[in-house]
């Protein structure tokens, strides 16, 4: 029989734990973005582009995580969705440490203007940021109650229902990073594509 697990303070106060993790997960993106901090080794263009790949292929294989672990709970295997949900959990926390070291070490690429598709380009851009700061709250309280509960606990909360929202916005998400990086890498030329120095 499965039993809970985890820290004491995550199994009883999830919601908090998700907002603390939350807040300190939007202060360290926005200010590598945003923030000279200062903490982050110089890389090259060529490195920054070496981590956009694996960026790539880290979202790819956190998809396929995702959609495995949607397949299996809907089939009743509760074990294997929890290690699919773990493995993407795993991946996305990877999936960070490339995402701030290329951005505050070495920078970002942007479309100039006048690039053609340019605007479809920036809408699935937009897109994906924006649901990307939407499931994070989600996707935290959704591992944590599964990480901290018993499969039997756990359909006495909510975890199914914000499970399946996490899930959906996650899974969009991931998709048009993809689709972006697809096309930064494989439809615009050196001329169309602009290189933003990091800001540390």
């Amino acid at each position: 029989m499965s039993t809970a697990r985890g820290p004491a303070f995550a199994r009883e106060h999830p919601r908090i734990l998700t907002a603390l993790l939350t807040v300190v997960g939007y202060v360290v993106v926005i200010g590598t973005l945003y923030g000279d901090v200062g903490v982050y080794p110089t890389i090259t263009e060529s490195t920054v582009d070496l981590f956009a790949h694996a960026i790539a292929v880290i979202n790819s294989a956190t998809v396929v995580c995702l959609a495995a672990g949607w397949y299996w709970i809907r089939n009743d295997e509760i074990e294997k969705h929890r290690k699919a949900m773990t493995a993407a959990f795993s991946l996305i926390l990877l999936f960070l440490v490339f995402y701030l070291l290329k951005t505050g070490g070495g920078g970002r690429k942007e479309i100039v203007a006048g690039a053609p598709l340019r605007s479809l380009y920036l809408g699935m851009l937009a897109i994906h940021i924006v649901l990307s700061v939407l499931a994070v709250p989600l996707v935290l309280y959704a591992i944590t109650l599964g990480i901290t509960h018993t499969p039997a606990e756990l359909r006495e909360t909510a975890h199914a229902r914000v499970g399946r929202i996490a899930v959906s916005t996650w899974l969009i998400s991931l998709v048009l990073g993809v689709v972006a990086y697809l096309m930064l890498t494989f439809y615009y030329g050196p001329e169309q594509i602009e290189f933003i120095r990091g800001m540390a």
